[in-house]
């Protein structure tokens, strides 16, 4: 009778587990698009890997209830057929999502993909002929269990090898935790189909088991901070851990490592330290978690209850560390403490390693000490201060003064021009120098005021003493690369000029030299639209760092700052004295002055005027001074009374 074959396939079918199949899959769709998510290959593969999940198992019901009702009909071949496809796509984008997760090389991913494509195509070409082929038949000899069966189990199997076999490979590059979390959904799904074969419950099971590995990738690699080839966790777990701790009442111990190499924007983890993080996440400590604060910031915890003899395990971990850094050279910065409960009741632990980092020599190991929680405490106080001034944006804020350092002009002898230096004034502290707010400043997105504070109170400054007769011909007022990259920087600069009544030529900016050439094209862009009103541009800090003539060449800089290093280093060998009296020189010969700053003694001015230098500042002739005293240096042109 029709359709009596095809009812004994699907006699045992309950579409329960399909059910249940999609009613997660949306679940989780709706999750992703409640959340946010980094937009990795990796996770653009998941989210195909889940509406064809969902389709499979409404194949599945469909081809089913059809199939039961109507028998052999083509309509049912057809479900047969998409059901199938949608299953090994599913198989197929497992294999691709491992590729993209574990960053295989491209040619290995290329022949597993290629060979993974092979494979697919070839299931579906199959499984379409031979419907085709059964449908040529009469209704009644039509047999929905033979051939789409047979075209399953094979192509079953040889995915879920293939898979097995790629994750064995790639093995080494996972977090074993992640690692075995993939097996562990594997082998659930293998015991499920195997379950439902002793049971006699026919396939109502055998899409639910594709669905455990996507739950494994949702919530290992989607849905949790788990960095996979790492192990590290994001800041955000760090908060949850400390958070949690302090709670308690756990002590933990905590390990920083900073690579200074790996701290630039868009500097990546090269595979020797994952491998070494992967290592010392799981090696030394019982129960350690690794949290990465930043590129190039680590960051170990380790319970102290869980292990007590922990002095001895830092020291194998430190031992250890000492014999990758011999091999690979590469910088470091380690702190080592204590969970400190000041700190942990604001949850403050990245900002207070960085600010020890800032000034800790590298290839050193420090302890925490009392003087740490005391300087950052220092640090917090003047960062809410500098808060408090950004959100107040009043340039006349009594709290950041203007200082000078005179500068003087070889040619004329005289002071005719001054660099600008900020400090602040806090009721707490009293006198704070930049070294302990500019960065700051910068890290948290305040730099800006203060630049414009600084530069209106200079140009008010300037104004005065025009007023009053003094010659002076500029004051230069240093400007942090960020603030460039602020669409509002020139306006705001040109703003605060011509609201204080003064000339543009009457101000110059200093600049260090980019590092990249989307800095460069920002700063030239820049230069050239200030230079317009008059501005004059200063290199700062040339000889420190980097430095590329090229583009000092192509920027229209008026005047180019020489770093105290040079004039240090030319006192002490006569062959760098020859370097840096040919490019003072040389300089000079393509009509840019040359300042040397850092200027100390008689024999430091000696030397800078015998290497073409056209200004000279430094200790020699003033150390910094409150702007107000900048009279003392100036002459008059015209005398009062």
């Amino acid at each position: 009778m029709p359709g009596a074959e095809a009812h004994l396939i699907v006699n045992n079918y309950t579409p329960v587990g399909d059910l249940v199949t999609v009613a997660i899959c949306w679940i989780m769709l709706l999750l992703i698009a409640f959340s946010y998510v980094r937009k990795t290959p990796a996770f653009r593969v998941f989210i195909v890997i889940i509406p064809c999940l969902m389709l499979a198992a409404l194949m599945d019901v469909s081809y089913n209830k059809l199939a039961s009702t109507l028998g052999a009909v083509p309509v049912v071949f057809i479900l047969r057929c998409l059901f199938h496809a949608f299953l090994f796509t599913v198989f197929f984008l497992f294999t691709l999502y491992i590729t993209e997760v574990t960053r295989l090389e491209k040619k290995a991913a290329y022949w597993i993909l290629s060979g993974g494509t092979v494979v697919l195509l070839s299931i579906v070409a199959i499984d379409v002929i031979s419907s085709i082929r059964s449908l040529s038949l009469p209704a009644a000899d039509r047999d929905l269990s033979t051939g789409g069966h047979a075209v399953f189990i094979v192509g079953y199997l040889l995915f879920s090898g293939a898979d097995l076999i790629l994750l064995a490979i790639v093995r080494n590059r996972l977090y074993k935790r992640v690692m075995w979390g993939f097996y562990a959904s594997v082998f659930t799904s293998f015991a499920i189909l195997l379950l439902q074969r002793v049971l006699g419950s026919g396939a109502s099971f055998t899409v639910s088991t594709f669905l455990f590995p996507v739950v494994a990738m949702f919530y290992i690699m989607h849905s949790n901070p788990y960095d996979a080839e790492t192990g590290t966790i994001d800041s955000s777990g760090l908060a949850d851990v400390v958070r949690y701790s302090y709670e308690k009442k756990q002590d933990f111990i905590f390990m920083s490592l900073f690579l200074p190499m790996l701290s630039g924007e868009g500097k990546e983890m090269p595979d020797t330290i994952r491998a070494l993080v992967r290592r010392f996440s799981m090696e030394f400590f019982r129960g350690a978690l690794i949290f990465q604060l930043g590129n190039g910031h680590l960051l170990l915890i380790f319970r102290k209850n869980r292990n007590p003899d922990y002095e001895h395990r830092i020291g194998k971990i430190l031992a250890a560390f000492k014999d990758y850094h011999r091999i690979y050279q590469y910088d470091y910065k380690i702190i080592i403490g204590e969970s400190i409960d000041q700190i942990s009741k604001k949850n403050e632990y990245a900002s207070f390693l960085r600010n020890i980092h800032r000034i800790m020599p590298v290839n050193t190991i420090h302890r925490i000490s009392p003087e740490d929680i005391s300087r950052f405490d220092r640090s917090e106080y003047i960062l809410r201060q500098l808060e408090d001034i950004h959100k107040k944006h009043n340039l006349d804020d009594s709290r950041v003064l203007v200082y000078c350092q005179p500068v003087f002009n070889v040619r004329n002898g005289r002071y005719d021009t001054a660099e600008a230096l900020m400090r602040m004034k806090l009721d707490d502290l009293g006198l704070v120098f930049p070294d302990q707010f500019i960065y700051l400043a910068e890290d948290n997105g305040y730099i800006h005021t203060l630049t414009e504070i600084i530069l209106h109170k200079t140009c008010d400054e300037l104004r005065r003493l025009g007023i009053e007769g003094y010659d002076i011909s500029r004051i230069s007022v240093n400007i942090s690369m960020l603030e460039l990259k602020n669409d509002r920087f020139c306006n705001d600069i040109s703003n605060i000029i011509s609201d204080s009544g003064i000339t543009g030529d009457k101000v110059a900016i200093e600049l260090t030299e980019s590092q990249s050439e989307s800095e460069f094209d920002v700063m030239k862009a820049k230069i050239a639209e200030l230079k317009d009103q008059g501005i004059k541009f200063y290199l700062d800090d040339f000889g420190t760092g980097y430095s590329n003539m090229e583009r000092i060449i192509k920027l229209p800089f008026d005047i180019i700052k020489f770093d105290r290093s040079l004039v240090i280093a030319s006192g002490h060998s006569k062959q760098s004295e020859k370097i840096v009296h040919n490019m003072a020189s040389l300089f000079s010969d393509l009509n840019y002055p040359v300042l040397f700053e850092g200027v100390e003694s008689e024999s430091d001015e000696s030397l800078c005027r015998e290497m073409s230098a056209s200004y000279l500042q430094g200790y020699k002739f003033s150390r910094p001074i409150p702007i107000a005293e900048l009279r003392r240096f100036l002459d008059r042109k015209n005398k009062v009374g």
